[in-house]
């Protein structure tokens, strides 16, 4: 595990987590690994623990899911789980911020903010003004929910669309 895990907070908050609460060593690694990359999809999860399916991974987060180690949203495959905030607080643990877990309504407003500065701007260059940490597939979601929404207006077709504000 150490191998994998290259911030030495990240196995102190692990080794904190296992004396509070007795864990596993195949909780240990799943909550390393999310500790790690702050939010991971099943699917994510499921493949760095190299595991045949999303269904293998029970037995791996099902008792610190229980425990509100980590915490889910969403559903099947596009689950996403993550470290609790609360925990990472009473462990003392000290991390970088990213935008991996933005709430939707956010995102939603940053990708209006970018449009409005940027107008017919194509889908990579707001991804890449809003951050790549986000996953490609959420902003095409956000995007998508704007537009059915009427606030933003798509041009083009396919790999040409660009989006403005109406």
């Amino acid at each position: 595990m150490r191998r994998r895990i290259l911030k030495p907070e990240i196995i102190d908050f692990i080794a904190k987590a296992d004396q509070t609460y007795q864990l596993t060593q195949r909780e240990r690694i799943a909550l390393g690994l999310l500790a790690q990359h702050e939010a991971m999809t099943a699917r994510e999860l499921a493949a760095m623990l190299e595991l045949p399916s999303v269904d293998a991974l029970q037995p791996w987060i099902k008792r610190i899911l229980e425990w509100d180690l980590i915490q889910s949203a969403g559903r099947t495959q596009a689950t996403r789980y993550f470290v609790d905030p609360r925990l990472l607080r009473t462990l003392n643990f000290v991390g970088g911020t990213t935008l991996k877990r933005i709430e939707p309504h956010r995102l939603s407003a940053l990708i209006i903010e970018d449009v409005s500065r940027y107008p017919k701007s194509k889908i990579g260059d707001i991804h890449e003004r809003i951050g790549r940490e986000i996953p490609r597939s959420r902003i095409r979601r956000g995007i998508e929910q704007l537009v059915k929404a009427g606030k933003l207006m798509a041009e083009g077709v396919k790999n040409g669309t660009r989006y403005r504000l109406p």
